[in-house]
């Protein structure tokens, strides 16, 4: 295994390593019998703000700074050309990761614009959801579904366009339906389902 491989590996495994331990160190606290109640809506937020905050982690410190030196850089087929994934496919490698977890906590990216179909919106809160952020970015859209049985609160969070190499990435692609993103543009949304009794 080169240096860039054990490196990269090394970075991937930080940034689950220190979302997973926030999302532990709750558990930690329900269990020594100190856990308070806290509105589903805020837990969202808090999910939200922990996710975008290891996302803006990633893109300045891994991301930005190993290819300014040219240790290695991120694309689009990080796992087959040996480099970093891009901070969007960080997020939804690390939403897998923890919708592999049992905690039934679920999130990912969508866009009524996306450049793979997959992350298009799935469903009518999600549709609904991705058309309010785009014209009211500053409050997630929220709602409850019911999938397999299972009662979600649903919250839907814009995906804003922050650094010029989102916007570089979504307006060069060639799969790309939109291609005149400028910063601060809604490119999507991000969506958080939170199981619910």
């Amino acid at each position: 295994m080169t240096f860039s491989s054990k490196f990269r590996q090394g970075v991937l495994i930080l940034v689950f390593g220190l979302f997973t331990a926030g999302l532990l160190g709750q558990n930690r606290a329900a269990a020594e019998g100190t856990a308070a109640s806290v509105p589903i809506e805020q837990v969202a937020n808090y999910l939200y703000a922990m996710i975008e905050a290891d996302r803006e982690a990633y893109t300045r410190h891994v991301v930005e700074r190993m290819q300014a030196k040219g240790v290695v850089v991120a694309s689009e087929n990080w796992e087959e050309t040996n480099s970093l994934p891009l901070p969007a496919q960080l997020l939804m490698e690390s939403g897998r990761i923890m919708g592999r977890k049992g905690t039934g906590i679920q999130y990912r990216l969508i866009s009524l614009w996306p450049i793979n179909k997959r992350n298009a919106a799935s469903s009518e809160i999600e549709k609904l959801g991705l058309a309010t952020v785009l014209t009211h970015p500053t409050k997630p859209y929220t709602g409850f579904v019911k999938e397999g049985g299972t009662r979600y609160f649903q919250a839907v969070y814009p995906d804003l366009a922050v650094t010029q190499a989102c916007i570089g990435c979504h307006n060069a692609h060639p799969d790309s339906p939109k291609r005149d993103f400028k910063i601060n543009d809604v490119m999507g949304g991000l969506v958080i389902s939170i199981p619910v009794k």
